[in-house]
């Protein structure tokens, strides 16, 4: 497995543990990114929006445009990948007790 491919899967579990202790489940973009920088994932906004939108094809979170901000609101699916209880390819499984 590629450095990248660890790094990318990691992000995304990040982003989904991120919502999930949000209030409502959600998070604007800027936030999101802004807490990522603090857990060592330092990313444009352009990679910010591809995973965003990935995690929306992949039925993890929903994607809202709210004026020139996108809120991101986490799915039952993507609660489950971010404790473990399911596994989705992309998106690293985090270890027990994590």
């Amino acid at each position: 497995m590629s450095y990248e491919r660890i790094l990318t899967e990691d992000r995304r579990l990040q982003m989904l543990r991120l919502l999930e202790q949000s209030a409502g489940y959600s998070a604007n973009a800027i936030l999101l990114g802004n807490a990522l920088e603090g857990m060592g994932h330092a990313v444009s906004q352009d990679r910010l929006a591809t995973d965003l939108d990935w995690l929306a094809e992949q039925d993890l979170v929903r994607l809202e445009e709210m004026g020139s901000v996108t809120v991101a609101t986490l799915t039952a699916r993507g609660g489950d990948a971010a404790a473990g209880r399911a596994r989705v390819r992309g998106v690293k499984r985090p270890m027990p007790g994590e």
